[in-house]
């Protein structure tokens, strides 16, 4: 879908997708990171965002979840605006931006997840507890609740915080290049526990920086550089016309 489709579906899609973004824009110290983004999401499934270095694609996930400041446009969620509809939202930032140090075991940061739903002075009783132990064996991470965070491979963490995301129970996952530099085997837990959240009717939406792997892995695609160049199912939105236009060189699909 190029573009101008975007918009069209956008006007008839906004009070029923699960994300959608309007005339989004960011500045950065007088320099444009995302320039009248608008975009609709598709109601479940796996999706994609790709571009070049620079292209906005962090920020973007950003400034849905009103993290980055903007300049201008507004983000619905369900037809909503984000503030009244967080609880059905979870982000799974980047593993270069957390701090590893701090002394949390492993269960202490998936139970971070529930802090909305009960509240920051209210504490942890049994269910979420269970709740918590349930999302790390989803993940495979069970036998090590009370291990530090910061003991544990970057495949491990990877897999800790995607649990801490699934602990929020919500509606659309966020996630920040979630298969960068993991083991084999985290990669095929990540992607299976993806599997079981597109069969659920949920929506999972990865920055993602493998473009070899677009097609095997997700559904849709939204290219991205600053602007969006196209968006929709990866059959048509992901094909080496658009890779040309988002990256500046030509891009073979394989």
């Amino acid at each position: 879908m190029t573009e101008t489709g975007v918009s069209a579906a956008l006007s008839l899609s906004r009070d029923r997708a699960p994300l959608a973004v309007e005339d989004l824009s960011v500045v950065y110290g007088g320099q444009t990171a995302l320039d009248r983004v608008t975009w609709s999401s598709p109601a479940s499934g796996l999706l994609a965002v790709v571009g070049p270095n620079g292209a906005g694609k962090s920020t973007l996930l950003k400034a849905i979840l009103g993290l980055v400041p903007t300049s201008g446009g507004r983000v619905t969620v369900f037809g909503r605006p984000v503030d009244a509809a967080r609880d059905k939202l979870a982000y799974v930032p980047q593993r270069a931006a957390v701090d590893w140090d701090f002394p949390a075991t492993v269960l202490d940061v998936v139970l971070q997840g529930m802090v909305r739903k009960i509240g920051l002075l209210a504490g942890y009783g049994r269910d979420h507890r269970e709740r918590a132990h349930a999302c790390l064996a989803q993940v495979g991470m069970a036998d090590l609740a009370g291990r530090q965070i910061g003991a544990l491979s970057g495949g491990q963490q990877q897999r800790v915080f995607l649990a801490r995301g699934l602990a929020r129970d919500a509606a659309v996952l966020l996630l920040d290049e979630p298969l960068a530099g993991v083991d084999a085997v985290s990669e095929s837990v990540i992607l299976r526990v993806f599997d079981a959240l597109k069969r659920e009717g949920r929506l999972v939406v990865c920055v993602h920086h493998d473009l070899g792997t677009v097609a095997d892995r997700f559904d849709d695609v939204l290219v991205l550089n600053r602007s969006v160049i196209a968006a929709g199912p990866v059959a048509t939105a992901f094909v080496p016309e658009v890779l040309g236009r988002a990256y500046g060189v030509p891009l073979a699909v394989t």
